[in-house]
């Protein structure tokens, strides 16, 4: 009886450490909340993650007529654990004018998801931060939203 005693407080003990443990590991943050990347200018994994996204946006309207984009950089990040890592980006990238325009510089919101196990990437959307854009620009109204 003594030894069953002992073997549950262990277990009481044992099981109290992990608690204990787990949450001092999330440090307050929820599982599976938004968090903000840090060094989002330098950090070389989110940069290639804007330029996949660009290079997919373009692919996916070239046929469609759109005005083709250059990437620029992500200027903010936030990342997200879901079946995978799922990356909020706002990229900024510039819009090829005609005759004199040159390029204009434009802020967009990507979200791609990064399954690394899997070597995969995939857009999920990409669209204007802005919603009113000028009206010789119509990669307004290629907005790109893949399910």
């Amino acid at each position: 009886m003594a030894s069953l005693d002992r073997c549950l407080l262990l277990l009481v003990l044992l099981f109290s450490g992990l608690i204990v443990s787990t949450s001092s590991a999330y440090s307050g943050r929820m599982v599976g909340a938004r968090t903000e990347v840090q060094d989002v200018e330098t950090n070389k994994e989110v940069q290639d993650l804007g330029l996949f996204s660009v290079d997919e946006y373009n692919r996916r309207l070239a046929l469609r007529g759109a005005r083709l984009l250059t990437f620029s950089r992500v200027a903010a990040a936030q990342r997200q654990v879901v079946s995978g890592i799922k990356y909020y980006l706002q990229v900024v990238a510039a819009v090829k004018g005609t005759g004199e325009e040159g390029q204009q510089h434009r802020t967009f919101d990507a979200v791609v998801i990064v399954k690394p196990w899997l070597s995969s990437r995939s857009l999920v959307s990409f669209a204007p931060r802005r919603p009113a854009l000028n009206s010789l620009d119509n990669v307004g109204d290629a907005h790109l939203n893949v399910r």
